[in-house]
């Protein structure tokens, strides 16, 4: 294990978490789901807004850590990259003194897995080191909306609330506004720097981190660059003498040739998170994300030719047969790296953490084993059009109830897990306790079986750095997904909703739910795209139309973020 690595069978974890695409609908008592962009009080009034000059009044001074120097800066929006490992003797320090004052804090936080015994070293050291004694509430992940619903309708709140982005559905977003504390008067401004670690968190993050008109919540901050990368057999590549494809025509060209079924050897899997971004689609991670302003008018992903051009070229590679034939299935996920690791398919998409995954998995028994990333393309074969993904999406808050003794402590907490690579809190907190959590083997620290099930998880939630990319242990791979962000950073430009957190009113909150699996229909041929032109005319009459007129006014109010 390296920084910010889970293992396969452990929960998203520090600075790995993956945006999830589930979504479901959760009943929370209180009133309309608030525009957290807007700002707004529980009655609907109108407080402040989230952009522009408002915000600055609320945002935390920005203060770059310069405690530990990474070997590759952050650049276009990219994450800053740590090549080497720190031995412990030179580790540096961050937090010099305890910030906690030996309180107690009860912290509810989403799972994935059997969590740990309270009493466990780790737990036990990081409260020490923090002066906090922390009680983890640890719910399962995969039903965690249903548990924070339940919750945030009753009066009996934890002091500390994890919150995924992904479940700021139904009326989650309103209870935020009435159950969780501002931050502003330990936070705005300068009064961060009591919080030096937090005060290196970048002030697109921290723009997440309002709602309804407060600085109610620390971000976990990530690069805005695509994470999604296509990711190619490089060792295969080059022995079957493939040059990497540099249009949708030669993608297509080639894929064709490298198809070979009965060998079972097919190009690729299911490509459509890359065709995407090949053909400059708006993102589709945050509904948010769905809306820019093109010619002075406000236009929706799914309106867009750039969105049916994406879908018809994925059909194309369907319909051709290069797909492998589990994707046509519909059998996706993790089952497509391991079709990927078997040499059934040679290009596949995922979160770009998975080149290193890909690459620690399959080096201690395949030695010739390579995987890279190519660059992505535009849909002319000239340089890419990418739009920037939110800049976080997990998110942590207080209880309204806390005293203001508990909030300090709550930072406490924060600052000292925000810690950056190369800090002896950054190892406390991200591989627990030597010789009991982890062992040091070849100057790298590796986690033991007691490690992997106890040191994820928690106070991974609480705080992050600054966006980092972290492995030692491929030092190459590090550099190449850091230049890989770099250079398409470059090509990345933020649509008008960019760094907002906004809630969409309720009557119109499910309207694009059937998208998704409409897509997937249509590149295996069991729709046509006609059936998506319908779709979008229907989702216009049902309120698409309302809703472009609602984020119009919000966009007149409030102006963008950017």
């Amino acid at each position: 294990m390296t920084p910010n690595a889970a293992s396969a069978s452990a929960a998203p974890s520090r600075r790995s978490f993956l945006a999830s695409t589930a979504v479901a609908a959760v009943a929370v008592g209180g009133g309309m789901p608030l525009l957290a962009a807007c700002g707004g009080s529980q009655e609907g009034r109108k407080d402040g807004t989230t952009s522009g000059k408002d915000a600055q009044k609320i945002l935390p001074a920005f203060v770059a850590s310069s405690v530990v120097a990474p070997d590759i800066p952050a650049k276009n929006g990219s994450a800053a990259g740590f090549t080497k490992a720190i031995a412990t003797a030179d580790l540096k320090t961050s937090v010099p003194k305890k910030l906690g004052s030996g309180g107690k804090l009860t912290i509810m936080s989403p799972f994935w897995g059997t969590p740990p015994k309270g009493d466990n070293p780790y737990y036990t050291a990081m409260n020490e080191a923090i002066g906090v004694q922390v009680t983890w509430q640890n719910q399962d992940g995969v039903t965690y909306d249903q548990k924070l619903g339940a919750v945030l309708a009753g009066s009996n709140i934890p002091d500390v609330v994890v919150v995924p982005g992904w479940n700021l559905n139904g009326r989650i977003p309103s209870a935020i506004n009435a159950k969780f504390a501002d931050l502003g008067p330990y936070l705005s401004g300068d009064k961060v720097k009591d919080y030096p670690n937090l005060a290196a968190v970048p002030t697109e993050a921290w723009q997440r981190g309002i709602f309804g008109g407060q600085l109610r919540a620390i971000p976990m901050p990530g690069s805005y660059v695509t994470d999604i990368a296509p990711l190619y057999r490089k060792d295969l590549f080059e022995k079957k003498g493939y040059s990497v494809p540099k249009s949708p025509d030669e993608f297509l060209s080639w894929a064709k040739e490298a198809t070979d079924a009965k060998s079972k050897v097919w190009a690729c899997d299911d490509m459509k998170w890359s065709a995407f971004s090949i053909f400059s689609v708006y993102p589709g991670s945050d509904k948010a994300l769905w809306w820019n302003l093109r010619d002075g008018k406000l236009v929706n992903r799914v309106e867009t030719e750039e969105y049916l051009e994406a879908l018809e070229w994925v059909r194309k590679l369907y319909a051709a047969g290069v797909v492998h034939p589990d994707a046509v299935q519909g059998k996706a996920g993790g089952t497509a790296g391991n079709r990927f690791t078997a040499g059934e398919v040679l290009v596949y998409n995922n979160n770009i953490s998975d080149w290193w995954g890909k690459m620690a998995e399959q080096r201690t028994q395949n030695p010739e084993f390579e995987a890279a990333a190519f660059d992505i393309f535009g849909a002319d074969g000239g340089d890419p059009s990418l739009w920037a993904n939110q800049p976080a999406n997990i998110f942590t808050f207080v209880s309204k109830n806390a005293t203001e003794q508990q909030i300090k402590d709550f930072l406490a907490v924060c600052n000292y897990c925000a810690a950056p690579y190369g800090t002896k809190e950054f190892m406390l907190t991200a591989y627990g306790v030597e010789g009991t959590d982890y062992d040091m083997k070849d100057g790298l620290p590796v986690k033991t079986e007691q490690g992997v099930n106890e040191v994820n998880g928690a106070f991974d939630y609480t705080g992050n750095p600054a966006p980092y990319i972290a492995y030692p242990d491929f030092p190459d791979v590090t550099r190449g997904m850091v230049e890989w962000q770099q250079r398409m950073g470059a090509f990345t430009k933020k649509t008008s909703f960019f760094g907002l957190t906004i809630t969409e009113p309720s009557r119109w909150s499910n309207l694009a739910d059937n998208f998704e699996q409409l897509e997937d229909d249509v590149v295996r041929g069991r729709k046509k795209i006609s059936d998506v032109q319908q779709a979008v005319s229907d989702w216009k009459s049902k309120g698409g139309d309302g809703l472009r007129d609602w984020y119009q006014k919000l966009l007149d109010d409030s102006g963008s973020a950017n």
